[in-house]
């Protein structure tokens, strides 16, 4: 490709593009690994004298090219590799304007999702999405009008590589910001994808949803159950993310909805625990119990800690807790023998009440008896450890009225 002067340039290009439309796929790959040797990181001006003023004309053979060849999967990496060069081309905007004239948004987004597609595929076309998106408003709007959203979401939830995730990720980031017509619209995409079965695809959209939420103002109703839900997570990096999404929240109109689903997770309903057991009679038969926790009960734990990191963030928030009879429900929930996390969490939360507010205190002291509140008020982080079967019994049927433990 590298001629001095612009008539010998002229004359190679001419052999190139020759050499290209007679050639087999594996001539044009061996095509594409020379361009790309030489030309990665070159302006538009400086692809335009590679080319002798004819790089559009390469451009448009390989942009056909891609489109013909990629559910196919033939030198599919070569080509979103070579289209790199040209669409990050500093002052060579006209490059991106040919590519998306025929239709190359939609071509990247179909590669994202084939389930032909390699992650290394995925990941490159969505690296060239993401330099589309960075050129402006109006393209981002392009992406979006081609279904992108639910593409490119799509395509974090399913794809099997933390690398294509990310990109998906910064992605969606910033289909959100600076485009008033489809913020909405990737907010609601993000709420989709917290059910999905892929950890990792949760934190991400949980790390997303912090961002945006603030650029959509308002906070969906719809978020409430599929974040609480989130707390069951056996994934700390999900469970941290979501439990500092919950603490932002606080600030908007759901605030009410996502603390009494906190104060109810204290006291799962038996449908709830049996949903996660074996059926009865085959425990009868000797079954063997199921391995690791039950997620209602890691939810309820998580609960009871998010009540205490909210309590601690705003008295506020506390005694708007304390209205919803929550003083009741951390002391069933201390009483958990089944889950030692869920009576340390419990108590921590329960404890910083107590010390906070005397009538708790009085409350709670009445409650659980002279014995067992002394045990507490000594240890409470690990007074599980030395709980009886009857002082936990006390704890499980305690009758704590939100009167008595009001502020």
């Amino acid at each position: 490709l590298n001629m001095p002067h612009s008539q010998s340039a002229v004359s190679k290009v001419q052999i190139l593009l020759s050499r290209w439309d007679k050639g087999s796929a594996l001539v044009r790959g061996e095509i594409l690994v020379e361009f790309l040797k030489n030309c990665v990181g070159k302006t538009g001006p400086e692809l335009e004298q590679e080319f002798g003023q004819a790089a559009s004309l390469f451009l448009t053979r390989l942009t056909a090219w891609l489109r013909l060849t990629y559910m196919m999967g033939s030198c599919i990496g070569l080509q979103l590799k070579a289209l790199h060069v040209f669409l990050t081309a500093t002052s060579g905007h006209h490059f991106m304007a040919e590519f998306i004239e025929v239709g190359g948004v939609l071509t990247l987004l179909e590669i994202t999702g084939l389930k032909q597609s390699t992650e290394s595929d995925k990941c490159d076309a969505l690296k060239l999405l993401i330099v589309i998106a960075s050129a402006g408003r109006q393209y981002k709007e392009l992406i979006c009008e081609s279904y992108g959203i639910r593409s490119v979401a799509e395509c974090l939830a399913k794809s099997k590589s933390e690398d294509t995730q990310d990109h998906a990720r910064i992605l969606l980031q910033l289909l959100a910001q600076g485009n008033p017509k489809y913020g909405l619209q990737v907010y609601k995409g993000l709420i989709a994808l917290l059910p999905s079965t892929s950890p990792k695809a949760q934190q991400m959209a949980l790390q997303n949803l912090r961002i945006v939420q603030p650029i959509v103002k308002s906070a969906s109703p719809s978020l409430v159950e599929p974040l609480l839900n989130l707390l069951a997570t056996v994934h700390l990096e999900v469970q941290y993310e979501a439990i500092e999404f919950i603490r932002e929240l606080m600030e908007y109109d759901i605030q009410s909805q996502l603390l009494e689903g906190l104060v109810r997770s204290l006291r799962p309903t038996r449908e709830e625990v049996l949903k996660y057991q074996p059926k009865l009679a085959e425990a009868l038969d000797g079954a063997p119990a199921l391995s690791g926790p039950l997620p209602t009960f890691i939810k309820q734990a998580a609960a009871a800690k998010t009540i205490g990191i909210l309590s601690r963030d705003s008295s506020g928030l506390a005694e708007h807790l304390l209205r919803m009879r929550v003083i009741q429900q951390l002391m069933y929930a201390m009483g958990n023998v089944d889950y030692a996390d869920t009576q340390r969490q419990a108590a921590l939360s329960l404890e910083y009440l107590v010390r906070i507010f005397p009538s708790v205190n009085e409350a709670v002291k009445h409650a659980m008896g002279e014995q067992l509140y002394e045990l507490f008020m000594t240890n409470a982080e690990n007074m599980y450890m030395s709980l009886n079967a009857v002082q936990a019994d006390v704890l499980v049927s305690n009758k704590v009225t939100s009167s008595t433990a009001a502020a």
